[in-house]
């Protein structure tokens, strides 16, 4: 039990008895715990953020290429127009 437990533990027990609370602050604490796990699975975390980053300079990176081969590309038709 961690410290917040203790105290609702210890609140509870003076209330309505230590089998009670006890059988309530572990249904609590399981029931926070599936919560945690079920919220877990759409949190980002620091790992999958730099993914992204990474994903996204290449991306960038491939764009940039192509912007600057499509810029060459024009001025060769352009001069070859311009030679005929």
């Amino acid at each position: 039990m961690i410290v917040s437990e203790i105290k609702l533990f210890e609140m509870l027990k003076a209330k309505i008895g230590k089998d009670e609370a006890e059988a309530f602050v572990e249904l609590l604490e399981k029931k926070v715990d599936r919560k945690f796990e079920e919220a877990k699975q759409t949190l980002v975390i620091k790992e999958d953020l730099l993914k992204l980053q990474v994903e996204i300079e290449k991306r960038f990176n491939q764009q940039i290429i192509w912007t600057v081969g499509t810029g060459i590309a024009v001025a060769g038709l352009v001069l070859a127009i311009v030679k005929l």
